[in-house]
């Protein structure tokens, strides 16, 4: 792949993973659970492409 891509594709994953640090952060917090494992699921769609990617893992809230 070229160079563009690659810069394309990183500078979206890099606003993907901020944006979304801070919207589990403020959910979080909001709901004033300590210590409580959340199940997380995250899904990147390209529906030009017909393409779905779902990472599905575990979050502990803060203690």
């Amino acid at each position: 792949m070229d160079d563009d891509f690659n810069m394309s594709m990183r500078k979206f994953l890099k606003q993907v993973g901020v944006t979304s640090q801070k919207a589990i952060e403020d959910a979080v917090r909001d709901a004033g659970t300590s210590g409580k494992n959340y199940a997380v699921k995250a899904v990147i769609t390209i529906e030009e492409l017909g393409m779905t990617h779902t990472v599905d893992g575990q979050i502990k809230g803060q203690d």
